[in-house]
């Protein structure tokens, strides 16, 4: 089955008309994207949009040979002119099959926003699943087959990936491919950053792709350190990271603080921006969780976690810490790094990262400062992809 992309971008195209944002700015070339249309084996197309004829001749393609036409999504502002020759679109009821001369089979899949979902299967056995924008699978059935290849908004809802990924839909070798692609994130290296920790890639319009042919599917870094000051944003990129996978499990270092308000209101704020599948688990006891099968650990965060265990062992008294502080932190630290060198999980962490600003005033504080500064180094050795995060800009740091 073969695939040419019309269009990958919004409804309403990258750049946005009139806008002038500094995503738009930079949207030139092949960032540059129309309403995202996809035509299969030149006989189907899915969405109709202005200028899709053009787009076709501009890829190669011709539309004298499409059979159906189907919409996806409500269509806003005026109503896109059928290029003579088209047949009229139409949708398919929601668990309806239809089944062309061609030999295409096209299912609607229900969803849990306005449109409707396309599951194509080829002639020749091929499957691809095709998602309007801000639209996620409803009622997905358990150990579903895996798609040779998903197009989904994988910026504005990555959780309809964690939600095929937790039925079977998505497997190893699926090619997810982006699509609806609006002014959310700048384009080009940070777009492509983004959605490569969701295993997902983004194309140029006008590529064609063949379904079911391998391709390099991203490597999602199985270890991440994200570092940052205060507000930087590290929390925030750090659950980004993990919104396309299912069942995450989020270790809270900081505890519950009874009679801190502002504290109180940190944690709600936190606990509001997580997906509704994630599970929340507040500890500081994090080897066994890594030397433990599972799914995904976003650990939030070290220099908690640091605080935690230089209260443990005395580090706060010099003659304690001088006693026998130090080498019990140094132990403890020892045991979580191996931990993170050994774990099959996928991990995400989140650190403070510090010194860089004025010396702290007090022995103690040198001390913290000292020793989460040794911590963030040796956890960055084991981990496959660092980040600083800067003023909610990720600076990829090795990965």
């Amino acid at each position: 089955m073969e695939l040419t992309l019309l269009g990958t971008g919004a409804p309403t195209g990258l750049p946005r008309p009139d806008c002038p944002c500094a995503a738009c700015a930079a949207a030139l070339g092949p960032d540059a994207r129309a309403a995202t249309a996809l035509l299969l084996d030149g006989a189907l197309l899915l969405d109709l949009t202005p200028g899709a004829a053009f787009a076709a001749a501009r890829a190669g393609r011709s539309l004298t040979g499409v059979r159906q036409v189907l919409l996806s999504h409500p269509h806003n502002g005026p109503a896109v002119e059928v290029p003579a020759g088209l047949p009229q679109p139409g949708r398919v009821p929601d668990g309806r099959e239809l089944t062309l001369l061609t030999g295409h089979r096209v299912r609607a899949v229900a969803l849990d926003a306005p449109g409707t979902g396309y599951a194509v299967t080829g002639p020749e056995g091929q499957r691809l699943l095709y998602l309007p924008p801000g639209g996620a699978p409803a009622g997905l059935a358990e150990s579903a087959e895996a798609y040779d290849m998903v197009l989904a908004d994988v910026v504005g809802r990555p959780d309809a990936l964690a939600k095929l990924r937790a039925v079977g839909a998505i497997g190893p070798t699926t090619d997810v491919l982006a699509v609806h692609l609006d002014h959310d994130v700048p384009p080009g290296p940070e777009l492509r950053r983004r959605l490569a920790a969701a295993g997902a890639r983004a194309v140029p319009d006008g590529v064609t792709l063949a379904v079911g042919a391998y391709e390099d599917v991203p490597d999602v870094p199985r270890r991440t350190l994200v570092l940052g000051g205060a507000r930087s944003g590290k929390s925030v990129e750090a659950e980004r990271r993990l919104e396309a996978f299912p069942d995450v499990l989020y270790v809270a270092t900081g505890g519950s603080r009874n009679g801190d308000t502002e504290w109180s209101s940190r944690v709600a704020a936190h606990r509001e921006r997580r997906p509704g599948s994630w599970q929340t688990v507040e500890t500081c006891d994090l080897v066994p969780l890594l030397l433990e099968e599972g799914p995904p650990l976003l650990v939030d965060c070290l220099s908690l976690w640091l605080t935690d265990a230089m209260d443990s062992v005395g580090a706060w008294d010099d003659a304690v810490w001088a006693e026998r502080g130090e080498k019990a932190l140094r132990e403890r630290v020892r045991e979580l790094t191996e931990a993170m060198r050994v774990t099959r999980r996928t991990v995400v962490a989140v650190s403070n990262e510090v010194g860089s600003g004025i010396v702290p005033s007090t022995a103690s504080g040198r001390r913290y400062r000292d020793e989460l500064g040794r911590l963030n180094a040796g956890f960055a050795a084991e981990c496959e992809h660092v980040l600083l995060v800067v003023a909610g800009q990720a600076v990829v740091l090795r990965g």
